[in-house]
């Protein structure tokens, strides 16, 4: 079953759910999006996708992920 931008934005939202979450992609595999969170002033990029990563639940876990390219983009609101 391919994933759709809302599923990807859906996972995220659980674990940041204040956050500002922009997720594009139409083709189930291929995604681009934006995080913007306060829960990540303080820490670097890759802190912030870390945390971003592991709110996916496995979903780029290898070559069986369904989800198989994630373009991040993070930071803490201005």
């Amino acid at each position: 079953m391919a994933l759709e931008a809302r599923d990807i934005e859906n996972l995220i939202r659980q674990t940041f759910p204040k956050a500002r979450i922009r997720v594009e992609g139409d083709d189930g595999q291929h995604f681009s999006a934006e995080v913007i969170d306060e829960s990540f002033r303080g820490m670097n990029r890759v802190q912030q996708q870390r945390a971003v990563y592991a709110a996916l639940k496995g979903k780029m876990d290898g070559s069986h992920g369904e989800l198989h390219a994630l373009a991040l983009t993070t930071k803490a609101p201005e």
